[in-house]
């Protein structure tokens, strides 16, 4: 009993208890007039953060997917952040972590491993995991201005936060931030807990990774899960026509108008054995 108290008087409790305000607040909701004007800037908010996620943190720093400049990784960067999500070297550095050993030991948020509920978020509000090894994001870690927003991963969160709530006010601010932010957080948990579970296998990967259109819908693309672990490098994680996926599509749109460069493709199975290998 002696070392659990001391255990808890340790455990630093700043992320846990922010987790559950920002929870709190989005039913502050409930308690301004509606406005479809609120309802706008949420899906507007979502879209473009979980946009900033998805070929941010995930494509573009974790897996080099496609390549930038500069300023635009420095862009995409603060995007990316934009979502509370932490630090863009912190968040790619425990992906490839994940990647390297999927669904075993020591992948971080492996439902089969440690449950559902460790691997939807209790990973990421514990203190098991607020650092990371450096050494796995020499590429990016090489930029001082991404140090700086890896740092300082708080300051795009409040500065979006500020200018919603002194342009829309305190209903716009629930809406547009709070509850957006809440709402992105899941998704892109989902892809950590539900795609390990639930849905279909195009491939036998070494790992329990699925496809799953709903969750491919509500992440723009991340839900085709099992086609991404098996080209993890890609740029696109949908295959077939019917396999939305909406960052690979605005991508392709930046890639034409000369922003990206090099997306990476994938080298689709010639035959069936090829594609269970």
């Amino acid at each position: 009993m002696k070392r659990v108290l001391q255990s808890i008087r340790k455990y630093r409790f700043g992320m846990v208890a922010l987790f559950f305000a920002l929870h709190l607040a989005a039913l502050g909701v409930f308690f301004v007039p509606f406005r479809w004007s609120y309802v706008s800037l949420l899906a507007a908010t979502y879209v473009i953060r979980m946009f900033g996620i998805t070929a941010g943190y995930h494509r573009y720093f974790s897996h080099r997917s496609y390549k930038l400049n500069r300023f635009f990784q420095f862009m995409l960067a603060a995007l990316a952040e934009s979502s509370g999500q932490k630090g863009v070297l912190w968040w790619a550095a425990h992906h490839r972590v994940h990647h390297r050993r999927s669904d075993k030991d020591p992948d971080i948020h492996s439902p089969g491993l440690r449950g559902f509920w460790w691997a939807h978020v209790g990973w990421i509000i514990s203190n098991d995991y607020d650092e990371y090894d450096p050494s796995l994001m020499k590429d990016y870690s090489k930029f001082p201005e991404l140090r700086f927003l890896d740092r300082h991963y708080w300051i795009p969160v409040v500065l979006l936060a500020g200018v919603i709530l002194s342009i829309f006010g305190l209903g716009g601010f629930l809406w547009g931030f709070v509850l957006s932010t809440v709402l992105l957080a899941h998704a892109t948990f989902c892809i950590n807990s539900m795609a390990h579970v639930w849905g279909s296998r195009r491939f036998s990967t070494d790992d329990d990774s699925r496809n799953n259109i709903l969750l491919a819908l509500i992440t723009l693309g991340e839900g085709w899960h099992n086609n991404h672990h098996r080209f993890m490098y890609a740029c696109r994680q949908g295959i077939v026509w019917w396999e939305v996926d909406f960052t690979y599509y605005v991508l392709r749109v930046l890639h034409w108008m000369g922003i990206v460069r090099e997306p990476r493709g994938m080298r689709l199975p010639r035959n069936e054995n090829e594609a269970q290998a």
